[in-house]
Formats: structure tokens, sequence, C-alpha cells
């Protein structure tokens, strides 16, 4: 399972590794994010918009509150901020991205609620002695609750509660949802992402545009640090979140010698056609590969490249349903081909609003797991016509429709100005 092991309030995690590049504990903070302790998506998609703040304003304070791998951040957030291991919330207890254990994820909520007047105390006197003026949270419930505690604003940002989640998963987790609505309840102002939910247990609501990163390389010069030979129709970029999956059917990349796949799994075999960036980066001096906007860091561990900087050089994104990867593809206009996902109500969101921004197609898992792959030579769906009132045109014709960042960044650096 990829979960961290709770072990107090503190999760059982190294509360000694806990800085940034670039920051002291004993001095002051402005801004306490609090991001939820599942996958990669939300971290990822919180850090873009702290990546436009820092642009905004430099001087401000970040203190980056989550389970979350620091070089994750830091893949996504050039400036420097004070890194807090702290579990806040579980979201889903996952073999895979698409193989859930329920009880698992009931067992480890029920702790921390448990334990929430604890951990409340805790952070409540820490955000207090730090001066912080402002909590975000994408998306843990108790964000709210420990903002309240310490006498400071909570804002959030997200396209669904867990509350929405667990909804579906029977009456077990009916006590957990009443919980996290409480929560919920006590939030000041919510930044509703695209592919959402209704998020009806929040009070002031405002819909914001795409968030996520943004190509980090010049392109030209990207195919060739990589060896991209391909042209972009026969280049695939193979990506499943964070938690990756078990079984990647590899072998029927051998039915398609021409083509090109790139993927981030550390265990997928050697192939001729395959382009393995983990591998890769992870054997280039990031200083022989300069990224037009992160700059030279001295960050060993975070990796050269990401899904959001290959995305343009290919024909389509195989991917399964997650926000950050379908909200990154539709940023990049890149074509998206979707397995599908059962028990998670997510994924409707996602699979219902993909036809509204990119040529795409549904797959079942059994076409990916066990099909030939034929799908990949078959014209994809195109973007769903928009309607003859303007007020109802799909999201991707609005002006806002890609700047989620600037939105929630340019709100953060106003209410936090001098």
């Amino acid at each position: 399972m990829v979960q961290a092991s709770e072990s107090g309030a503190n999760g059982g995690m190294d509360l000694d590794a806990g800085l940034g590049a670039n920051l002291r504990p004993d001095l002051g903070a402005d801004l306490y994010v609090a991001i939820t302790n599942h996958g990669f998506g939300h971290a990822t998609r919180t850090a873009s918009v702290l990546a436009v703040l820092q642009r905004l304003r430099p001087d401000l304070q970040l203190v980056l509150v989550t389970g979350a791998p620091r070089w994750l951040l830091e893949s996504y957030l050039p400036g420097p901020f004070e890194y807090r291991p702290r579990k806040l919330d579980v979201g889903v207890v996952q073999a895979d991205s698409l193989q859930m254990d329920f009880v698992a994820t009931r067992v480890e909520l029920e702790g921390i609620r448990d334990r929430q007047a604890q951990m409340i105390a805790e952070e409540a006197s820490w955000i207090r002695d730090r001066g912080i003026r402002l909590v975000l949270g994408d998306i843990p419930p108790l964000a709210a609750p420990i903002a309240q505690a310490a006498g400071v604003p909570c804002w959030m940002m997200s396209n669904f509660g867990w509350n929405f989640i667990y909804r579906d998963w029977g009456a077990e987790f009916e006590e957990i949802c009443r919980w996290i609505e409480d929560c919920f309840g006590q939030c000041d102002r919510l930044f509703r992402l695209p592919f959402h939910e209704p998020m009806t247990t929040f009070g002031q609501i405002e819909d914001v545009g795409l968030t996520g990163g943004t190509p980090a390389y010049d392109l030209p010069s990207l195919r060739q640090q990589i060896g991209l030979t391909a042209p972009p129709e026969r280049t695939v970029l193979l990506t499943f979140g964070g938690l990756g999956l078990e079984q990647i059917p590899y072998d029927r990349l051998a039915q398609f010698p021409d083509w090109q796949f790139i993927t981030f799994d550390a265990h997928a075999p050697a192939l001729d056609n395959l382009i393995n960036l983990n591998r890769l980066g992870s054997h280039r001096r990031e200083q022989d590969s300069p990224r037009l906007d992160l700059g030279k860091r001295d960050r060993p561990f975070a990796p050269l490249y990401r899904p959001v900087d290959v995305m343009p050089l290919c024909r389509c994104v195989i991917s399964k349903p997650g926000y950050s990867t379908f909200a990154e593809a539709c940023g990049q206009d890149t074509p998206v081909i979707s397995l599908t996902r059962q028990g998670f109500a997510e994924a409707a969101l996602l699979l219902d609003a993909l036809p509204d921004w990119v040529p795409h197609r549904i797959l079942e898992q059994a076409d990916f797991f066990e099909g030939d792959w034929s799908f990949l030579r078959e014209p994809l769906v195109p973007v769903r016509a928009g309607l003859p009132d303007p007020d109802q045109h799909p999201p991707r014709h609005r002006p806002e429709a890609k700047r989620g960042n600037e939105a929630i960044a340019g709100a953060i650096a106003k209410y936090l100005s001098p």
C-alpha cells in the first residue's frame, strides 16, 4: 500500500527532514498550505498555484503541510518553501491507481477523526506561533477547523470533497461523511476547479479555470535530450498518476515498432520503442538540461522531467481518470485516452466533462489490459461541439478556462498584501 504508517498526530514521518531550500523554521511565515495525503495530483496542482504566487509575491514565506514527497513538490515549485511532513487526512488507501482498499481507508479515517482534537490543537498552536495569516487546503477536511482554532481564514481549492467520494461506499462511511461535511462547513472560501461536483457543503464558492503545471523545456531541444525520433502522430505518453499500475501490458508495444512510447514507470521493461524518463532523468545532471521556468536549483532529488513537459510532443496521453493529468493535458490541448474507473465518484465527473476539452477515447479496462491496442490506430472522438447559446459553450471557450493558477494565486497575493 502506498500510504505512510500512522504513529500519533504526525503520521510517523521524519519531522527533521522538513525544510525546503533557504528557509529557517525560527522565522515567521505567511501561508500554511495543507495538501491531502492521496496520490500525487493534489500536490502538483497546488504547487502549480504556489509557483505563480511566488512569481507574484516572492517575499511570501510558504509552509507546505503534507505527506506528499518533497521531491514532487520541488518539481513544480521553484522557489523556497518550508516542508512540514504531516498527515492530515487519508484520501484512499490503494495498491495502485485503480485498486482501492475500503476497509483500510475507513480504519485510517477513524483514527484521524479520533485524534482530531490533539491534531487541531497542535497545528493551530504552531500556526499562531509562526504568525501565519492564511490557510489554503487541497483538500484535507481538518484544514478548516485547524484554521478556525488558530483564528485565521481557511480557503480551499478542489473539484471534489472527500465526502463525495466516500458517500458511495455504503453505510459504514455515513458517520465519516457527516464529520467531513462539518469540517468543510468551516471553510471560508472555496475555489472550485473544473471537472467538479456541486460541493454544496461549502458556503462561498468561486469557479476558476484549470490548474496544473506547464512545459518547462524548449520542445525541439527536449526531443533531442530524450532521444525522441518518432513524429507526434506516433508518440504516446503512458502515465497513471503517482501510484501507477501494477500490470501495464508493455508487450503490446511490439505491435507498434515505428511508434515511440514514453513512460515514468520505474519498473517498465527496457524496450526499443519505450523511453523511460524515470531512468533517463536519474542519469542526467540538471545543469545539462536547462528548463525554461524552473531555473537552476540545488535540488538533487527533484526529477528532471514531468508528464506535462512531454505532453506537447505526443499524439495522446493514455491514463486513468485523474484531475491533474486531465487538466494538464487539456491545458496543452493534448488528446486523452482514458481507462474507466469503478468505485471512485470523481472518475465519472472527469469522463463526462472530458469531451468538452480535447479529442479523446474512453477505454474499458479489458481493452487496455487484454486487448490488442488497436484503439491507437483508430480516430479519436472529436471535441464536443459548442451550443448555440454563448453562455452554454463548453468551458474551454471561456477566457479564464486555463487560468486557474493565476486566479487563485492572485487572490492569495491580494489578501496577503502588506
